[in-house]
């Protein structure tokens, strides 16, 4: 390209179409695709957190928790097994948390194994009150 003093040849400025580019349909396709992802990201809490709610108070009028025996406080006495914990040391490990078992007969070699009652912690939830530590006293 030669380059003459008559100012021939293109510029930085001289249009490339810059000049005529609208912007207001790129912001308005931006802005419609932020308000739709903040709204699925609301209502997206809105219901989950809706559900929580949910479970949580139905999971609080089953037995056993301290606002429906509040209600019945009358009818229920602590549990003798456990004294009112609800837990007790596992029966079949006695707190070992491994058990000795061989899959034979007359064993030569006994394994430690994983308690399955307690599952290895060591304690385990009372069967007459099903952990609650409250039983219900019979009427009469």
């Amino acid at each position: 390209m030669v380059l003459t003093g008559d100012g021939a040849g293109s510029g930085a400025g001289d249009g490339g179409g810059g000049s005529n580019f609208n912007l207001a349909p790129l912001v308005r396709t931006l802005a419609k695709g932020a308000a739709l992802a903040i709204g699925g990201i609301f209502s997206i809490t809105m219901i989950s957190s809706t559900a929580i709610t949910f479970f949580t108070l139905h999971k609080k009028d089953q037995f056993g928790s301290p606002s429906s025996l509040s209600t019945k406080k009358k009818n229920v006495s602590a549990c003798d097994v456990c004294k009112g914990k609800g837990f007790y040391m596992c029966k079949l490990c006695k707190g070992n948390a491994t058990i000795e078992w061989s899959p034979l007969y007359d064993p030569v070699f006994i394994n430690p194994c994983l308690c399955p009652t307690c599952d290895g912690h060591r304690i385990q939830r009372c069967l007459n009150c099903l952990g609650s530590g409250f039983v219900q006293q019979a009427k009469g």
